[in-house]
């Protein structure tokens, strides 16, 4: 199957400083896995700029106006909240990244690519409507999933989430619309708190599964397979957007959860069964979290082979 690949070499100039989790090197050791034989097949694109339209469609012209405005020295870092930092880099980087994800759009809707894979940064599931936070600026699949409706007229719109960290951006933005779908399963208690069961949105178009520290594979598979793809499936969705973070992996720094690459590989595959029955196969996948750089390298390779169908 053909999978693109969507990234950019700003997205190792965005700095958020010494220490910082979210680093360059997440996505260099990431392409680095992605460079075997194996991969060869692969049809690497640029991430293009996503346009100013694109991001106010998405986000209040006051959260975009804001990001825009910034104005960083070069050799400067400055932080917007305890947690995220931006770099002169860091608006360009941002933009990709959203731009990366319309162009995933576009490539499995023009057919010339089956699903595509965005290895950009900064993420962005935590970036709601009118406020950037949680190391995110704009939230790329909300961008990717707006630029579906606008470009392609699709109004069935799923983005699904197994970052161990709860996407309360997506959610935040999918609430009131019962032709978006988000569901993520995610560590609770966890920042940034959000993700409960009982958050369901307007029309019951939010599923959140909150599993407990220390949970595994077991109970991730329990989530998906019981909570979350018999409603994914339910919705039949045109498009479905993932947010891959692998930051649910066992060896992850920031989280507790309990998961290893053959977890991410079968709930791939689980989604991949869903888009082949929805949506002709649609996927675009954007990277999100993951902190140890060999388990994202490794998780997000196998996320990627699955992709590939291998």
């Amino acid at each position: 199957m053909k999978v693109a690949l969507f990234t950019h070499p700003v997205a190792l100039a965005h700095d958020t400083g010494e220490h910082h989790p979210e680093c360059a090197d997440r996505v260099r050791y990431l392409l680095r896995a992605l460079e075997t034989q194996e991969f060869s097949g692969l049809l690497r694109e640029i991430a293009p700029i996503a346009p100013v339209e694109a991001l106010e469609a998405t986000h209040s012209r006051r959260h975009v106006e804001q990001i825009l405005d910034l104005d960083v020295p070069p050799g400067d870092i400055q932080p917007i909240d305890a947690d995220t930092f931006v770099s002169s880099a860091s608006l360009e980087a941002a933009r990709r990244s959203a731009g990366g994800a319309m162009a995933g759009v576009d490539a499995v809707m023009e057919g010339w690519a089956n699903a595509a894979f965005v290895a950009m940064r900064p993420p962005g599931h935590h970036a709601e409507a009118d406020r950037a936070m949680g190391f995110c600026l704009f939230n790329n699949a909300a961008v990717a999933a707006y630029h579906a409706r606008a470009r392609w007229g699709l109004q069935r719109i799923a983005v699904v989430d197994f970052d161990v960290h709860h996407g309360n951006g997506t959610q935040d933005i999918f609430w009131s619309d019962k032709d978006l779908f988000y569901a993520s399963s995610h560590q609770h208690p966890c920042y940034p708190g959000t993700g409960m069961a009982d958050e369901t949105g307007v029309a019951g178009n939010i599923v959140n599964m909150p599993l407990a520290p220390g949970s595994g594979g077991d109970e991730f598979r329990v989530a998906w397979g019981a909570g979350i793809i018999p409603k994914l499936r339910a919705f039949k969705p045109q498009l479905l957007i993932i947010s891959a973070g692998f930051d649910a992996h066992a060896h992850d720094p920031l989280a507790q959860l309990r998961l290893r690459e053959p977890d991410f590989a079968w709930v791939t595959e689980m989604l991949l069964a869903v888009a082949d029955e929805c949506c002709e196969g649609r996927v675009v996948s954007l990277l999100e979290g993951g902190y140890d750089l060999d388990a994202l390298a490794a998780s997000a390779a196998v996320h990627v082979k699955a992709l590939m169908r291998l």
